[in-house]
C-alpha cells in the first residue's frame, strides 16, 4: 500500500514538474471556456439536452464493457454522428453564443471607432427617429394601446426584418400609433427602426432564452422584447395594453415604469453617448467659468 502511493506521489511530481508556463495558458483558456459554456447553457433547454447526453455516453461506455454485439454497433454508431448531432441539436445555443462574442464590448469598440460622431438632432435623422418614438410612447401609453418598437443598433436584425412587412417609412408619432391601432393588419407583432428610418412593422421576435427566469406576470411583447435583446444589441420600448406602463429592454433585461421624458433620455445616452473628446471639453469651459469668477 505504501509503494502505491509513493508511485502515486511520485507521479503526480513527475506531471507537476513537466509543466510549463504554455501549459498553464492551456489549462487557463479551456477553464475559460468551459465556464462560458456553462454559463451559456445554464436553465436553459440545452442544459437539459447535455444531461441526457452524458448520461447515454455513460451508459453506453458502461454497456460497452460487457461486450454486448448490438449495443457494440449502436455505440459505435452514437460516437461517429455525435459530433454532428449535438451541432444540430445545439443549433440556436452555438448562434446565440457566436452572436453574444460579436457583441462583446471589445468587438464593439472596435466597430465604435470607426464610427463618425454626430450629435442629437430632433428634426432629423435617428434623433428624430427617438424623438418621434418618445411622443408616440406617451400616447399609446395614455390609451393603454400595446406597441414593441425595436431600435436596432451594431446588431442587423435582417433575419427578423424579412418575416415582417417592409415599410421603409420616416418615423412619426402619428404613423407609429396607426401602427398599434388594435385589429389593423400590423399591430401584431414588432416595429423595427434603422438608421432612424421605420424599416419594417408586423415583425415576429425570438422568445427569451431562459424563459424559467422571466417573470410570469410578463405578456408577450414583453418576452418577445427580452429574447430579442437576449441576441442583439438592440434598445425595445414596450407598451403594456394592460397597464399603460411603458418599458424598456436591453441586454436580456427589462426596466419599467418610464415617462416619456425618461424614455427619451435614455435613448438618448443609448445612441448619442458623451464623446471622450466632448466631456473633456465640457469640463474645460467649467473651470475657464470658474476661474473667470
Amino acid at each position: 500500500m505504501l509503494n502505491y502511493l509513493t508511485d502515486i506521489w511520485e507521479n503526480l511530481l513527475s506531471v507537476i514538474k513537466s509543466i510549463t508556463v504554455v501549459d498553464i495558458f492551456d489549462m487557463l483558456f479551456l477553464s475559460i471556456i468551459v465556464f462560458v459554456l456553462i454559463k451559456l447553457i445554464k436553465e436553459t433547454r440545452a442544459e437539459q439536452l447535455i444531461k441526457g447526453i452524458v448520461v447515454m455516453f455513460v451508459v453506453l461506455l458502461l454497456l460497452n464493457q460487457f461486450q454486448f454485439k448490438a449495443m457494440g454497433v449502436i455505440s459505435e454508431m452514437f460516437y461517429n454522428v455525435g459530433i454532428l448531432a449535438i451541432i444540430v441539436m445545439f443549433q440556436p445555443e452555438l448562434r446565440r453564443a457566436l452572436e453574444k462574442v460579436g457583441r462583446t464590448k471589445m468587438v464593439s469598440s472596435i466597430s465604435k471607432s470607426f464610427d463618425v460622431g454626430v450629435h442629437y438632432d430632433p428634426t432629423k435623422g435617428v434623433g428624430k427617429a427617438l424623438f418621434e418614438v418618445a411622443n408616440a410612447c406617451e400616447n399609446l401609453s395614455a390609451t393603454k394601446t400595446g406597441a414593441l418598437i425595436v431600435l436596432e443598433r451594431q446588431t442587423k436584425l435582417g433575419e427578423q426584418i424579412d418575416n415582417g412587412t417592409v415599410l421603409n417609412a420616416v418615423p412619426s408619432s402619428k404613423l407609429l400609433l396607426n401602427i398599434f391601432v388594435p385589429n389593423t393588419p400590423l399591430h401584431d407583432g414588432a416595429v423595427i427602426i434603422r438608421d432612424g428610418i421605420i424599416v419594417a412593422a408586423a415583425c415576429f421576435l425570438p422568445t427569451p432564452l431562459k424563459q424559467e427566469t422571466v417573470e410570469k406576470e410578463l405578456g408577450s411583447r414583453h418576452r418577445a422584447a427580452i429574447g430579442i435583446s437576449e441576441v442583439s444589441d438592440a434598445v425595445v420600448v414596450v407598451v403594456s395594453e394592460e397597464t399603460g406602463i411603458i418599458s424598456v429592454s436591453e441586454d436580456g433585461e427589462i426596466k419599467r415604469g418610464f415617462s416619456r421624458d425618461s424614455l427619451l433620455e435614455l435613448l438618448k445616452t443609448k445612441f448619442f453617448p458623451d464623446k471622450p473628446e466632448e466631456k473633456r471639453k465640457h469640463h474645460s469651459s467649467k473651470k475657464k467659468r470658474k476661474g473667470g469668477k
